[in-house]
């Protein structure tokens, strides 16, 4: 029979973390400020790094080092059961929140709400390490910070390709939602984000006088008719089931009202709420946008940068972190959230191993509804502690699992059985 391990031993139809998480709450709101202060933009998180490095040394944990920035830890023994992820990058957004704790590095922001995520890891591996220093957890949990989430195709591919998924049986990870409120996660079986590419094109031709656009290539007007067509044709070559959107945030051109210029630049992002459409589309989208343009002469270049696929929620994993979250915060805290139009890279991840993530509430209950990426974004510290106790009472359940898993499959072999 496999050895008993401590966690199998824990009450878990309560909150099994609740005292643990508040004995370190003031250390992870500091931490949580000091990181909000000096945010970096993706892979230039190397103070970040150092900075989640030194407090894990300090708890008496080993971490290691990514190539260039990011860190991960294991904590236990043994076979792996688990692996948790945070993203620790910044976005290039001027803060206007006015808090005293107000990012230090100008044009740089946590606006998304990674300074929480790093911060809700960093507790969750302190927590496991305090209770596997009292009694051994039995298997192994791997707690993975990790670089770039904000510049596509994501950091997420950098680690996976130095091997930090390599024999993990399952993945975690959490995203501030500013429309739940906090004490409540959101869940969604299937997939809760959108597969997201971004499309950059630059037009040229000889330009000339607007009084005579029939003898030259009118750049503007087929700037115009792309921007209106693509996205038109391609929800006629594509079922609109998938919900492809294609939607330009960034067009370009001319100097003056009464010429028609030489060059011009837009760009965009597809998204997609389906992975199989979301392949299909982009196999489709540079031959549309070029015969588009072909009628007014113009010559296109496309840029189509590859996202990332959508985050799909398997089954199980999501009901393990539903049943814990149940466990640490209450009957009423998990809802059913919508299916994001945002893209997140930690899909990849999930294209490698099954797993789940979850909306963490950040809203104040009555208080101000905000967006990610905006500028005022200030989410409710107190959903530190909550995104602790869920995900290290996820990560709990996942040990029991593999434990469980291991003495029915040796019950089977054994010559009792049957």
């Amino acid at each position: 029979m496999a050895p008993t391990s401590a966690v199998t031993l824990l009450d878990v139809s309560g909150s099994a973390f609740e005292s643990r998480v508040q004995e370190i709450l003031p250390q992870l709101i500091e931490f949580r400020r000091a990181v909000h202060q000096n945010p970096e933009l993706s892979f230039m998180e190397f103070n970040t790094t150092e900075r989640i490095v030194a407090q894990l040394e300090a708890a008496g944990m080993k971490p290691q080092r990514f190539e260039g920035t990011g860190c991960f830890v294991d904590i236990g023994g043994g076979p792996y059961a688990v692996a948790l992820r945070a993203d620790i990058d910044a976005l290039p957004i001027l803060e206007t929140t006015g808090l005293e704790f107000t990012s230090q590095n100008p044009g740089v922001m946590h606006a998304c709400g990674h300074d929480i995520h790093q911060t809700v890891m960093l507790g969750v591996a302190i927590a496991l390490h305090q209770l596997n220093e009292e009694a051994p957890l039995g298997r192994t949990v791997r707690v993975i910070f990790q670089p770039a989430e904000e510049q596509l195709p994501g950091g997420a591919v950098q680690v996976i390709e130095q091997g930090v998924l390599k024999n993990i049986p399952r993945a975690f990870a959490l995203h501030c939602e500013p429309k739940v409120d906090v004490g409540k996660i959101g869940t969604r079986i299937g997939a809760i984000t959108s597969a997201s590419d971004t499309i950059k094109i630059r037009l040229s031709g000889h330009g000339g006088h607007t009084s005579r656009p029939h003898l030259t290539e009118d750049l503007i007007y087929a700037m115009s008719q792309i921007a209106i067509n693509v996205p038109a044709v391609l929800s006629r070559r594509m079922d609109v089931r998938s919900g492809v959107l294609v939607a330009w945030g960034q067009i370009e051109a001319g100097v003056a009202p009464n010429a028609i210029p030489s060059e011009g630049f837009m760009a965009g992002t597809m998204r997609c709420l389906d992975a199989d459409a979301w392949y299909r589309a982009g196999e489709i989208l540079d031959d549309v946008i070029e015969q588009v343009a072909a009628p007014y002469g113009v010559k296109a270049e496309v840029e189509h940068i590859r996202g990332v696929p959508p985050v799909v929620n398997t089954e199980d994993e999501t009901t393990m972190v539903e049943t814990a979250s149940r466990a640490e915060l209450g009957e009423d805290s998990v809802v059913l959230v919508e299916q994001s139009m945002g893209g997140e890279d930690f899909a990849w991840m999930l294209q490698e191993v099954p797993g789940s993530m979850i909306r963490l509430g950040t809203r104040t209950p009555g208080g101000p509804t905000y967006d990610l990426h905006r500028d005022d974004y200030n989410p409710d510290e107190h959903a530190i502690k909550c995104g602790v106790q869920v995900m290290a009472s996820t990560a709990l359940r996942a040990v029991r699992w593999e434990i469980a898993k291991l003495s029915a499959e040796q019950f089977r072999s054994s010559s009792y059985y049957g």
